[in-house]
């Protein structure tokens, strides 16, 4: 378990690779939590504090998201 303190903005979203890929039999972590710091990947993820679903089709986040959750309170990633 990673606690990701509050403060920084967190933008959480599904890793459909992922999912793809452990439908064929990998065992992958499918969440990933973002900061501007670090990239935090599990399969659960709890968020204590306000958050925001962004959905944004014309302008995705570098990895090609285009829904994501963003916080700034604290997050538990555990894998």
């Amino acid at each position: 378990m990673k606690i990701v303190k509050d403060g920084l903005l967190k933008r959480i979203h599904v890793n459909q690779h992922n999912i793809r890929a452990n439908s064929k039999g990998d065992d992958l972590p499918v969440l990933t939590v973002k900061t501007y710091k670090e990239n935090r990947k599990c399969n659960r993820v709890e968020v204590r504090g306000p958050s925001t679903v962004v959905y944004s089709p014309d302008n995705p986040l570098s990895c090609g998201a285009k829904v994501w959750i963003e916080t700034e309170a604290e997050v538990v990633c555990d894998s």
